[in-house]
């Protein structure tokens, strides 16, 4: 059960009573997936506990181009390190895409904090509202 956030915890305990400290790798992963699309889809200063806790605003980058792609990458990795601890060791890639050019996709590869063998490749699209989505 410690692979997911306290309170995911309290509501599978609800859902399934029997289940207390198995450990699930593909559970903690779908967690982490949550997480980190709550994380990115939080404006820096919204929240009062932890003012850069979340994305900042990047609409005042006048051009995307490599130095913002940069920029961005590492912004997501350093919020990854400081408010994702179940992941070591990220790696945030830009990758572009030709198909959709009002979406900025990053690629973000890690390990697990509880087993470093298990690597871990989310993607995410920056879509044209401003909306992160986070897939595996």
């Amino acid at each position: 059960m410690r692979e997911e956030r306290l309170l995911e915890r309290f509501r599978a305990i609800e859902k399934e009573p029997q289940r207390r400290e198995t450990m699930d790798p593909n559970r903690q992963i779908l967690s982490i997936l949550r997480h980190m699309e709550c994380i990115l889809n939080t404006r820096q200063g919204s929240v009062i506990i932890a003012p850069d806790f979340g994305m900042p605003d990047f609409t005042n980058l006048k051009m995307f181009g490599d130095e913002s792609a940069r920029e961005i990458e590492q912004t997501i990795r350093d919020i990854i390190t400081k408010y994702e601890p179940r992941l070591v060791q990220p790696r945030v890639g830009f990758t572009p895409q030709e198909e959709d050019l009002l979406a900025l996709r990053f690629s973000i590869s890690a390990k697990l904090a509880i087993d470093e063998n298990i690597p871990v490749v989310f993607n995410t699209i920056v879509r044209d509202d401003g909306k992160i989505q986070v897939t595996d």
